[in-house]
């Protein structure tokens, strides 16, 4: 009996999809624990390595880097407003654009946070190699 092609493709274990999804939700669970104690979730915490990276950068900046839409990412940025980690001012050419920049406290926030990555990076276990690949390949992919 042939097998019919969409029932093959229909399959669970023959999704690209579902290996990146189930990954990236290991991933990310996995900083639960550090970053939690911190009042931090992952995506805050994505936000702050964009701003640890360059200061005072726009909110669209922030959105384009981190591959989010404006909806997702006003929300988080009030969030970290109130928490007095950031603090955002509109400019006075275009006051539709807004830039975000680390306050005092978040810019302290990163000596908290320096060693996640080596601490993240020991919880999976890939050789370097496939670990450069890996972040090649995933990295191609955004930017096709």
């Amino acid at each position: 009996m042939k097998k019919d092609p969409a029932d093959e493709a229909l399959k669970l274990d023959n999704q690209l999809c579902f290996p990146l999804y189930a990954a990236a939700r290991k991933i990310t669970n996995a900083y639960v624990p550090y970053l939690k104690p911190l009042g931090l979730t992952y995506t805050q915490y994505l936000v702050f390595l964009v701003l640890w990276e360059k200061d005072s950068q726009t909110v669209g900046d922030i959105c384009s880097r981190l591959y989010l839409d404006n909806g997702t990412l006003s929300p988080l940025l009030k969030k970290l407003e109130i928490k007095g980690l950031i603090s955002k001012i509109r400019t006075e050419k275009d006051e539709r654009i807004v830039t975000v920049s680390l306050t005092e406290k978040g810019k302290k926030l990163k000596e908290k946070v320096k060693d996640v990555p080596f601490a993240i990076g020991r919880c999976f276990p890939l050789e370097s190699k496939d670990a450069i690949e890996l972040h090649r390949l995933l990295h191609d992919f955004l930017i096709s």
